[in-house]
């Protein structure tokens, strides 16, 4: 049964509202939304990119391994593409997969022409690269060691900064993508400050990121509420793969410090995972041990906490030579002296988090969704690259080469659809504004009964129950009006944790990031399927096909 949720979250009439007007808005201002901001405005378009925090905020400048790309003799792009195959556990799109690992050397090159600078052997000048779980060879690029998601950020945004014909507006929270009487995308309604706008836009590249804040245990930081999938799904655009949440295995457990994440480049550099009493334990589930895929070690170390009746295990850097570590892991280090640990001498407790949204909106490699002008890119997005579970630093390289894709495919749609013209647009809204609604309660309590109920390891009777539960809170939550983003992110919320449960419960079988207790083998005949969800109608299986998927509107 799919979500029921108004069209919009805040009632509106077009023509009484401040307007602005852009041939192309971008939503969010990460990797993959300053590349499409950047392409789209090379390409001749006014792009107005909107962002609800401030520039720098957002997943991007919290990724620390680096980007996957094929940079040494020895290595190919064939072998890139099985170990992301290998790891996406029968749903990878193989056509996708070629498509954005072959290009990850031009996204190397694009990264230096926009100012990022990535470590290199100061007597050879040749680029550092790391190994990180599910690769065969040495093939991640980093910046400023385990920095390389900030520095990529600051240098996106001097890059954007710098070209013409690009205004960026901060702390603007779109509400909703608006869409004409055909149901094509007409622009934005965005709340700046106090101030309601329309943003009238031929072409919208939603670029906003994941929902992994639907989980009470979570990598990533507040801003992560999933609202660009959300409102792409009001719009009419398919989402698909919601069950898809990827847990990574190494996050800090000390009560009261955040989750945050340790890189996956530390155990890529020698550091090792161990329980409670001192055993290294992750051969016993696969034999690559500290190097398998994140799917594989965040069950084992689940597995092996409820077998041994732990709360976290260790992860021992002290392998690692105490210059080496300090040189390619200082935001680790700095990690264990926040929370009073000396990383060379003392483990750090882990366990897993939701780390990133591996489905989302359905698109093509270029970004298209199904409604005509929409475009998303980067995590916000379902394109075929991931499969059932993401290759460690393959987010980079996606933001990368399917942002200036989809930049370049707005401007032309943009061009081919001729002047914005605005129209005259109203909605009554969900219903009466809240008076008794706890916002805050209900974030917390849709974190911690998805966390617990549609976790690491998920089973039918749990999942049944979350349902329900989520359904008779989103009575409530979707039929009024918070008219504020902390109310507009609860709503989406809502909706995003009952699709992602929906997806999860007509899931019977475990495949990559999905482990389902009750059904604990990967189920081919019935399961080698995407689940694809639309607002209004019940979820439908689409057969798993090989080829790209092509958008036709």
């Amino acid at each position: 049964m799919h979500p029921a949720c108004p069209r919009h979250l805040h009632a509106f009439e077009s023509a009484a509202l401040p307007q602005m007007i852009a041939d192309v808005a971008v939503v969010g201002s990460g990797i993959a939304g300053n590349f499409a901001a950047i392409e789209a405005a090379r390409a001749g378009a006014r792009v107005l990119v909107l962002t609800k925090d401030v520039r720098l905020e957002g997943n991007t400048r919290w990724a620390q391994g680096g980007i996957a790309a094929v940079l040494e003799s020895g290595d190919t792009a064939e072998r890139h593409a099985a170990d992301t195959i290998s790891a996406g556990d029968g749903l990878c799109r193989g056509d996708v997969v070629r498509s954005i690992v072959g290009a990850g050397p031009d996204a190397i090159a694009a990264l230096e022409e926009a100012g990022a600078r990535f470590d290199r052997d100061d007597r050879t000048g040749e680029l550092v690269l790391a190994r990180e779980g599910g690769h065969q060879c040495r093939r991640i690029a980093h910046a400023d060691g385990d920095g390389t998601g900030l520095h990529i950020q600051r240098a996106l945004c001097a890059a954007v900064a710098a070209v013409p014909g690009i205004r960026v507006t901060e702390k603007a929270f779109v509400v909703d993508v608006l869409t004409g009487p055909g149901g094509e995308t007409a622009g934005l309604l965005v709340r700046v400050g106090d101030e309601l706008r329309v943003v009238w836009s031929r072409a919208v590249v939603l670029a906003s990121g994941g929902a992994a804040r639907l989980f009470r245990e979570s990598t990533n930081p507040s801003v992560t509420t999933g609202d660009g999938i959300a409102m792409a799904w009001r719009a009419g655009a398919a989402v698909r793969d919601m069950e898809f949440m990827q847990f990574h295995p190494t996050v800090l457990y000390v009560p009261g410090a955040p989750r945050t994440l340790l890189s996956e480049a530390a155990r890529g550099e020698g550091a090792v995972v161990t329980d409670q009493r001192g055993r290294r334990f992750l051969s016993d589930f696969d034999p690559r041990g500290e190097l398998a895929p994140r799917d594989v070690v965040s069950r084992a170390i689940v597995e092996h906490m409820d077998r041994h009746g732990d709360d976290h295990v260790l992860l021992d850097l002290s392998p690692i030579a105490p210059e080496r570590l300090r040189a390619r892991l200082p935001g680790v280090v700095e990690t264990g002296r926040a929370v009073g640990i000396d990383v060379e001498r003392e483990p750090l407790p882990i366990r897993p988090a939701a780390h990133y949204t591996v489905g989302g909106v359905l698109t093509d490699v270029e970004g298209r969704t199904t409604v005509p002008g929409l475009f998303a890119a980067g995590e916000v997005a379902s394109n075929g690259l991931h499969g059932a579970n993401r290759l460690a630093s393959n987010s980079l390289l996606e933001g990368v080469v399917v942002g200036r894709a989809a930049g370049r495919a707005a401007a032309s749609h943009a061009k081919s659809a001729g002047a914005v013209r605005p129209l005259d647009l109203r909605d009554d809204g969900p219903g009466p504004d809240a008076k008794l609604l706890d916002v805050a309660d209900l974030v917390r309590s849709v974190a911690s009964l998805v966390w617990r109920r549609a976790g690491v390891r998920r089973n039918g009777r749990d999942l049944a129950e979350a349902r329900d539960d989520l359904r008779r809170w989103a009575r409530r939550a979707l039929g009024v009006s918070l008219r504020r983003p902390r109310g507009f992110e609860a709503q989406n919320l809502a909706v995003l944790a009952q699709l992602l449960v929906e997806g999860a419960a007509l899931r019977e079988e475990t495949r990559g990031v999905h482990w389902r207790g009750d059904f604990p083998s990967r189920d081919d005949t019935r399961f080698r399927a995407h689940f694809v969800q639309r607002r209004g109608a019940e979820p439908q299986a689409e057969p798993w096909s090989d080829r790209a998927e092509e958008i036709r509107w």
